[in-house]
């Protein structure tokens, strides 16, 4: 995958569908069961910031002229989707609604 989201001659667009059909479904697998620490989250943001670096490429500074990475907040102004770690505790909460909905009759395996 690094050659193609690193490659000029596929769009931002093709690189982006990539991203969320391919990648992201492979990292948030069983993420509804998942107990996420600080460290892990930090993990994730970094883990998506860094491919998006990779899709969207080196940005020109304006004031300089020089080429530079961009930086977290131009990534987030740049791909306005939702972030990993918000996904995954939307996930988890829906799983938690689903186990609750379920009646005493039904036992049910305890992730927590």
């Amino acid at each position: 995958m690094y050659n193609i989201l690193s490659s000029r001659l596929t769009t931002k667009n093709f690189k982006i569908k990539i991203f969320r059909t391919i990648i992201l479904p492979v990292v948030l697998y069983g993420c509804e069961i998942w107990s996420l620490t600080l460290r892990e989250e930090r993990k994730l943001r970094v883990f998506e910031n860094m491919v998006l670096r990779r899709v969207f490429g080196p940005r020109r500074d304006e004031v300089t002229g020089e080429w530079r990475r961009p930086h977290n907040e131009e990534l987030n102004d740049i791909y306005s989707s939702l972030n990993t770690v918000w996904v995954i505790k939307s996930r988890r909460m829906r799983w938690a609604e689903h186990v609750a909905r379920m009646g005493e009759e039904r036992g049910c395996i305890g992730y927590w």
